[in-house]
């Protein structure tokens, strides 16, 4: 089994928009879809991630604030990229405005 990056991406602005737009109740039905989601995909989830925090560049003279449109992470397992990417075809995550998956596969470092 292949493990998987999966970030998801949003612009931030389409983000900030629905969610001035958008009522408590109609937020509170999307966090259900999203479970249901979950909950439907669990096996195939190494790490079922979580939502991330504002960005720290970090270089060697420094690290500075910064943004981007990196909402959340998972990490998941699947056979091959295809059977990655088909898992998140009905995500509810791609139903808002701007919104992606992005899929990376986690290549095992030789001799670790």
């Amino acid at each position: 089994m292949k493990k998987f990056l999966v970030l998801y991406r949003m612009d931030m602005a389409a983000m900030q928009k629905m969610m001035q737009e958008t009522s408590a109740e109609d937020r509170k039905k999307s966090m259900g879809e999203w479970a249901e989601w979950m909950k439907k995909h669990m096996a195939n989830f190494a790490d079922a991630g979580a939502p991330v925090g504002k960005t720290t560049h970090v270089t060697s003279s420094g690290a500075t604030d910064t943004s981007n449109d990196i909402g959340g992470y998972s990490i998941v397992q699947a056979e091959s990229k295809e059977a990655a990417a088909a898992l998140f075809a009905d995500n509810p995550h791609l139903q808002m405005p701007g919104a992606i998956v992005e899929l990376m596969e986690i290549v095992p470092m030789p001799g670790m």
